[in-house]
């Protein structure tokens, strides 16, 4: 009898495949400076419709106020976000998408859409379903306290 498999491996296997996926496409290929989490706020700010700022992207990443600066720094440099202040706190400065990092999460969405279809390829809704029941289950089970 063979035994159970690990879970966690088989997770980190498909993971690994939709990344190699996504990174031998031609639209992420495109993006070749971009890092992860740049990509992730990319992500974060075209989906949110409120003024998104530093301290925002502090606590989704939960990193401290020194990292988040230079990541953003850095994607204000290579001409992916600005940042705009606001007219009820002259403190505060809203980060604002470039119409190149709009560019990019068009090409990636579009792309992970791709994938996303071939990886569903076959399987009914139920079985997406139960698939994401599932997922959402071993998300609740490591999240907080859980042993």
């Amino acid at each position: 009898m063979d035994p159970q498999p690990h879970v966690i491996i088989e997770i980190k296997k498909l993971a690994n495949q939709i990344k190699r996926q996504l990174h031998n496409s031609d639209s992420f290929s495109q993006c070749e400076n971009l890092t992860g989490v740049q990509g992730w706020i990319i992500g974060y700010l075209h989906h949110q419709e409120k003024d998104i700022f530093q301290k925002d992207i502090e606590e989704q990443l939960e990193v401290r106020r020194s990292t988040a600066s230079g990541i953003l720094q850095l994607m204000e440099k290579n001409g992916l976000i600005t940042r705009e202040p606001v007219s009820y706190d002259a403190r505060l400065k809203k980060l604002i998408l470039t119409e190149k990092a709009r560019e990019i999460h068009r090409r990636v969405a579009g792309e992970m859409n791709r994938i996303d279809s071939r990886l569903t390829s076959g399987l009914t809704s139920d079985e997406l379903e139960f698939f994401c029941s599932v997922i959402a289950r071993m998300q609740k089970n490591l999240a907080g306290d859980n042993p």
